[in-house]
């Protein structure tokens, strides 16, 4: 299989392209620069350090003529700040790249395409009294970058969406999104306890996350070539933890903490301290893809997702703590300016 891949020296699609060279694939790369001092790309990866949204459509065309699969691994997630109105940026770095490159994935006559989504996705569908899209900018734009999806899939031509949760894992010379985390904690510095919802997560490592791509890399190549290519959204979870249980990890790798008391917030309160997030944010100019306010409820909640669509593509059992571990522990001297590292960006 012949995979052509957007984002292939990000955390992610870096993690890919190794698991599929290690079974023999070819891949071939479009990433912006630079690359992240001291990562490891695979050297086997043909990788052009381009910007594909400045290449002409003959350009990306030719690129990608002779693949098979078409992997979107780049993007921005809700974590990117960004000044009003929000969801234009989404539309252009998750939405726009995909309404150009996939009918040219088609052009060269490629077999299917894998997007990396987002678990708010999964969420939104199965909780619709939620109102998610309504009350969130970011949660509508991937819910719109499904749609987009869907609508070039057909029986020769078969898309997925991965929709991703709380990934853990490091690469070197880039600052984990995680970072956010440490600074939040920070404010409970100086408290014998912690405040956080009484909810939690789903999560997966780095390297399940690679796993899961080069799975829904063989299955939408498998199912065009027998021509029973359609669109699929994969749920995607390794593990289920409370937030309790992750704080816990979070401290131990933040300064050593063997047991940090952790103590629900009521929702309330968490959308109380909403109010003043949204009012901080608008003084400086920016706006949010999730409401805050609305936060408290997805936060209050076990966004727990069945791992048997990760069981389906072939994710293995990974140690989640230490790739919790290891985030943390990377975004704290991040935090602390210990570190020079790439920050996220959309490509």
């Amino acid at each position: 299989m012949k995979v052509f891949m957007i984002g292939g020296t990000g955390l992610l699609g870096s993690a890919a392209a190794k698991i599929l060279i290690d079974r023999g694939n070819y891949v071939k790369s479009l990433a912006l620069p630079p690359v992240p001092s001291g990562a490891d790309i695979p050297e086997e990866m043909e990788l052009i350090l381009r910007d594909a949204n400045k290449l002409e459509d003959n350009e990306i065309v030719s690129l990608m003529t002779g693949c098979d699969i078409f992997v979107f691994a780049a993007g921005v997630d809700e974590r990117v700040e960004f000044p009003a109105p929000v969801y234009d940026y989404y539309y252009q770095y998750n939405i726009a790249p995909l309404k150009r490159f996939l009918p040219l994935a088609k052009k060269a006559g490629m077999k299917g395409a894998v997007v990396c989504g987002s678990y708010f996705s999964w969420l939104a569908k199965q909780r619709p009294d939620m109102k998610l899209c309504d009350k969130h900018p970011y949660i509508r734009s991937r819910i719109a970058q499904e749609q987009v999806c869907e609508d070039y899939a057909d029986l020769n031509f078969a898309v997925s969406v991965l929709e991703l949760p709380y990934i853990f894992g490091t690469q070197k010379g880039r600052k984990p999104v995680w970072t956010i985390l440490v600074e939040q904690l920070s404010r409970f510095e100086k408290m014998p306890f912690t405040m956080y919802p009484a909810g939690g997560t789903a999560m997966l490592t780095v390297r399940q996350v690679g796993e899961a791509l080069t799975g829904a890399c063989e299955t939408a190549c498998l199912a065009a070539e027998k021509r029973q290519g359609s669109f699929r959204a994969y749920g995607i979870s390794c593990y289920n933890l409370t937030w309790r249980e992750f704080l816990k990890i979070v401290y131990r790798a933040m300064d050593g903490t063997p047991d940090r008391r952790i103590v629900d917030i009521p929702k309330w309160m968490f959308k109380a301290f909403g109010l003043t997030m949204r009012s901080e944010y608008k003084k400086r100019g920016t706006d949010l893809g999730i409401d805050p306010v609305g936060l408290a409820d997805i936060m209050g909640m076990n966004l727990f997702i069945p791992t048997s669509d990760c069981e389906e593509l072939g994710c293995t059992n990974d140690d989640i703590e230490s790739a919790v571990f290891d985030s943390v522990s990377l975004s704290v001297k991040a935090y602390k300016g210990e570190s020079e590292l790439i920050g996220m960006k959309g490509e």
